[in-house]
């Protein structure tokens, strides 16, 4: 199937092989979307990322032949600004996560005014390299109403890249003389279309939602969508408080239990009446990603990687940690360590711990195997800043779908 609808398939996570496509990861981070079109066949012929301690993790993971970073470039340690696209015209896919601070609802919210936009390079990578295909990646906060004209602007750069600002040009006189082609009827470079997702309604235990920008280049013909949702709240509802499947699945006695929210009893009775047949997958808890780990704080298992008890988790109002049987809040990246109420576990009882590394890598999506060496605060600004391997590996094996068939 190309056009229509698009199903994430979890088989595919074992998938390691690439398949003629090939790309260069921007920002690359951690490597979460980078590890998500690996697992859908895509070699990267170019990894950049500035972060010296990102840079690491990757050369870690590379070192140690972990896959499928065993088979990447090595990363190039700098400044995107700095670095060239000669030799790589053509080329299917360019990818990447533009640094999110500018935008992040828990930052300064700076956005174009911030030297720490990327977009700008984002584009610079799309002129210069004429991919078939884009997937760059945001945070929610850059389709705030503050932003939402300078997210137009990148949209419309990204649609005709070739008609760069001229020299001292402000953005927005760009912004107008972008505007007035497209109206005039000027041919698109690249069919361009964004979304706003939650990672969880995508199998992943986090409600993490994520901006993605796609565009397929103009002479790529194929009707394209993006994935369809597999997971739902009210199918975990349903499993929790319906059916009693999910504490039966874990083992968690009655007693054990927390109590049934009241304020879901309405939602409950019409559940109980719905045609189950319609019902997605259930969303992915805490403990549907953390339980089969031993607890940390009462055992050390060396042998789980990056499992160590951290202890002064503190909660505080607004930030009381993530309830062990829902899934996690969007994990934070934090500007001065690691955020105290966000990173957290909440168990039923009300106790409170920080996430392990390995934990938070497990929320994240990210596969057992990959590495994690360096301080536990900047490890988790790596995790925070990641996008979920499994989100990545959807929105990647729909658009390498359509790319492999044109």
């Amino acid at each position: 199937m190309v056009s229509g609808i698009f199903t994430c398939d979890s088989s595919r996570s074992e998938r390691t092989t690439f398949e003629g496509l090939q790309s260069i990861e921007l920002f690359a981070g951690a490597g979460g979307l980078g590890l998500g079109f690996s697992l859908s066949g895509v070699g990267h012929q170019a990894v950049v990322e500035w972060s010296k301690h990102a840079c690491e993790t990757l050369r870690t993971n590379k070192r140690h032949g972990v896959e499928p970073i065993a088979h990447w470039a090595d990363v190039t340690e700098g400044d995107v600004r700095d670095f060239s696209f000669s030799g790589f015209d053509g080329l299917d896919l360019v990818t990447g996560g533009p640094p999110c601070q500018p935008f992040s609802m828990g930052g300064k919210h700076r956005g174009f005014l911030d030297d720490r936009d990327m977009f700008p390079q984002a584009v610079r990578a799309v002129r210069e390299v004429k991919p078939r295909a884009f997937v760059f990646e945001n945070v929610r906060g850059l389709t705030r109403a503050a932003f939402y004209n300078y997210f137009n602007y990148i949209l419309l750069q990204l649609e005709f890249p070739s008609l760069q600002a001229k020299v001292g040009e402000e953005w927005l006189d760009h912004l107008a003389r972008l505007e007035k082609n497209k109206t005039k009827g000027g041919k698109s470079e690249y069919h361009v279309v964004t979304r706003l997702v939650n990672a969880a309604n995508y199998g992943v235990p986090q409600k993490r939602e994520r901006v993605f920008i796609v565009g397929f280049r103009a002479d790529v013909h194929r009707p394209w969508t993006f994935p369809a949702e597999t997971h739902t709240q009210d199918a975990l509802l349903y499993d929790q408080w319906v059916t009693g499947d999910y504490w039966e699945r874990h083992k968690v006695s009655k007693r054990q239990r927390p109590e049934q929210p009241a304020k879901i009893e309405k939602k409950l009775a019409g559940l109980r009446e719905s045609d189950l047949s319609k019902l997605l997958s259930p969303w992915q808890t805490v403990r549907d990603a953390i339980a089969d780990l031993p607890d940390p704080e009462k055992k050390t298992s060396q042998s789980v990687q990056a499992h160590k008890f951290q202890p002064g988790a503190k909660s505080y109002p607004g930030h009381t940690g993530s309830p062990l049987d829902e899934p996690a809040k969007a994990l934070k990246a934090g500007g001065h360590g690691v955020p105290g109420g966000e990173n957290m576990l909440r168990r039923p009882d009300g106790s409170i711990r920080y996430f392990t590394v390995r934990e938070c890598a497990r929320i994240q999506t990210f596969p057992d195997d990959f590495i994690f060496d360096g301080t536990w605060g900047e490890v988790m600004r790596q995790l925070g800043n990641a996008v979920p391997v499994k989100l990545a590996q959807c929105v990647a094996g729909s658009v390498c779908e359509l790319l492999r068939a044109t």
